[in-house]
């Protein structure tokens, strides 16, 4: 179909991918339901373990011909299956990074048992060697304090030190607590901090962002403030009615429409 993009449809990834063409999209960057418990208004994150790898297998067998084939994807996992789930991915595809989101969790009690968690994974995975990547669009600066300690004569002009380094392996950012600015009513969602880097990183101006669980829509959200199209399943009504909320405050005229 020819009116797919910059669209959330209404219903689920695995029935409705067939209307995105294949080889279209330039990175695909999403959330799927971690497999814990947590109520999305549907059991979609209440399965046996086997069950959910064996969808999970079907989701990422259907989504992957849609990546051009110098794209790239990037997922969100919980530690308890990101071992089989980068197993499958890299059959595939090549990974280029683990990447740990440290959610920044306050010091309060947890498990007397084992370690808290306190971090997502994420991994990251490219089709071919000549993947799009902008480094210079998501260089974090340099402090004051730091280039002062850099002054002798050999830093002078260098270009790293103006243009700032390349983010880590490792990302501190805070989750989104209730009182946070960004936070919607959704039990998982991401911080667009951590989605715009992906995005600028990963998918050049101007192209395509799928992402098969949109959930509380911050790809879709950042995707549009990035200056990139979007295109997005989401199985939950009243998801799909938040994003289209949060769309159209980020941009008065539109750009999204769901599918009932």
């Amino acid at each position: 179909m020819s009116d797919w993009r910059n669209r959330i449809f209404c219903e689920d990834a695995l029935v409705g991918m067939a209307r995105i063409p294949d080889a279209s999209v330039d990175l695909i960057l999403t959330d799927p339901p971690y497999n814990l418990g947590k109520d999305y208004g549907n059991d979609s994150d209440k399965l046996a373990a086997d069950d959910y790898l064996r969808w999970t297998q079907t989701w990422i067998d259907a989504a992957l011909p849609k990546l051009k084939p110098n794209g790239s994807l990037y997922i969100f996992l919980t530690w308890r299956y990101a071992p089989e789930i980068f197993v499958m991915l890299k059959q595939r595809m090549t990974m280029a990074n683990e990447i740990i989101w440290d959610r920044r969790v306050p010091s309060m009690g947890g498990s007397t048992r084992r370690y808290s968690s306190v971090h997502d994974t994420i991994g990251f995975f490219v089709n071919a060697k000549d993947y799009y990547f902008d480094l210079d669009a998501i260089r974090i600066a340099y402090d004051a304090a730091t280039k002062k300690a850099r002054s002798r004569s050999i830093f002078v002009g260098a270009k790293w030190l103006e243009v700032g380094y390349n983010p880590k392996d490792v990302w501190s950012v805070s989750r989104l607590h209730r009182e946070h600015a960004e936070r919607e009513d959704h039990p998982t969602q991401k911080p667009l901090e951590i989605i715009d880097r992906m995005i600028k990183a990963s998918c050049p101006p101007g192209g395509m962002v799928f992402d098969p669980f949109m959930g509380s829509g911050t790809t879709a959200v950042s995707a549009q403030r990035c200056g990139r199209e979007f295109v997005g399943f989401e199985l939950n009504p009243a998801y799909c009615e938040m994003i289209h909320q949060r769309l159209q405050i980020a941009t008065p005229e539109p750009s999204a429409v769901l599918i009932e």
